[in-house]
């Protein structure tokens, strides 16, 4: 079991990744706590508001990760919103890792020296606090998108997460509702196959599609590179403990004279070994969180497209069923309604893509910046920190020498 203070949270939201949120101050949501059982994770929304649709102007309740599933299943499955980037779902508590290694650690213990079990152990509880706390971040960015958005930050579902104050009693899908969402997944990617050879009508839509499409794959690529870098730095701050480990051993059975230098070594790399964490810990907040996060939202972008492509296809029929029906002479008042009402919503779904998909790459444009930037400053400081270490060692050395 774990919590996340509201204390500690708020230090941590420092160090979060930033993402592509036009905050609005009429409607502040966040998570300032959790708590992680066995098998799930309770959090506390909590919510300030100036809007007169709400009966209280701050209040928090308690929502569990199905909650939110929930939520984001009432929103896809809206027609009105059919015309906007509906933020994904946070993906699914899971700290099946740390337990693993914590496990295996434990497996281990004999194997080990007192400081260096001491150490790994102190090491693992970092990764699994870490794990923790961007759980929390996920489930607080996708509530913060939706209070963003001027359209759906206005839906009855949404409010109706936020201000109830009871178990929403939200089960978990059977095993019938989880085949049928595979069943659903499986149609979207034939669809995406059938509608690929429909002639696109407006070219920024044209454009959208091969730019997303190319997108995605870059940025998922970049994403799984990211991870292996941040992977590296993570082992090579775990392998810094055996090494310092083992220098402290030897130094137990040297001279006074030298065991001094070997401590003093031992030394070197246990901070190295803090600062080679810290890089780990910064490069995945700030870049490959980042990628993750939108990964999932360019699959967000790229099923508005497909949306508004099945739209197309049925405004098309609609002219033809039209067109069949005036040959006959037969329904045509009905085909004619149809085909209007068919050409309104096309109408309307694309004027709202057009302006989601527009807003979204400013945002994009902005948050990719700002988290570089702020990444390679960090990067900067912690190359500093290592050569000031480093060189603070030679200096002690070459002191001692030099007497």
């Amino acid at each position: 079991m774990a919590s996340l203070p509201a204390e500690e949270d708020r230090k941590s939201k420092l160090r979060s990744v930033s993402v592509d949120l036009n905050n609005d101050p009429s409607l502040q949501i966040d998570i300032p706590d959790a708590l992680s059982e066995r098998d799930k994770v309770k959090f506390t929304v909590h919510t300030k508001t100036t809007l007169a649709v709400f009966q209280s102007p701050d209040f928090s309740v308690m929502r569990q990760h199905e909650d939110f599933v929930w939520l984001h299943d009432a929103l896809i499955e809206n027609e009105e919103y059919a015309g906007y980037i509906i933020p994904p779902a946070p993906a699914k508590p899971d700290f099946d890792g740390p337990r693993d290694k914590m496990q295996k650690l434990g497996d281990g213990e004999g194997s080990m020296t007192k400081d260096e079990f001491s150490k790994m152990k102190q090491e693992l509880e970092a990764e699994y606090l870490a794990v923790f706390k961007k759980t929390v971040s996920v489930h607080e960015v996708f509530l913060q998108r939706l209070s963003s958005h001027p359209i759906l930050s206005k839906d009855h579902n949404f409010h109706v997460f936020l201000e109830y104050d009871q178990d929403l009693s939200v089960r978990r899908k059977n095993t019938k509702e989880v085949f049928g969402g595979f069943l659903r997944s499986m149609l979207k990617s034939a669809d995406e196959v059938l509608f690929s050879g429909v002639k696109e009508v407006d070219e920024f839509f044209e454009q959208e599609k091969i730019f997303l499409a190319n997108y995605y794959n870059s940025i998922k690529d970049s994403s799984a590179k990211a991870d292996k870098m941040t992977r590296s730095h993570k082992n090579v701050a775990d392998d810094y403990i055996p090494i310092s480990a083992s220098l402290t051993g030897i130094a137990d059975e040297e001279n006074p004279m030298f065991r001094k230098y070997l401590l003093k070594v031992a030394e070197l790399f246990e901070k190295l070994r803090k600062v080679e964490a810290r890089v780990a810990s910064d490069e995945d907040l700030k870049l490959s969180e980042l990628l993750r996060y939108y990964v999932l939202n360019i699959e967000a972008a790229k099923n508005l497209l497909l949306r508004r492509t099945k739209c197309l296809v049925d405004y098309e029929n609609s002219n033809k069923a039209l067109d069949k029906a005036r040959l006959k002479s037969k329904d045509v008042k009905e085909a004619e309604l149809h085909q209007q009402e068919c050409c309104q919503k096309f109408e309307k779904l694309s004027e709202c893509a057009k302006q989601e998909l527009v807003c979204f790459k400013q945002r994009r444009v902005i948050a990719f910046r700002k988290n570089i930037i702020e990444m390679t400053e960090l990067e900067i400081k912690h190359a500093k920190n290592n050569i000031s270490l480093v060189q603070s060692c030679i200096d002690v050395f070459k002191n001692s020498f030099s007497i």
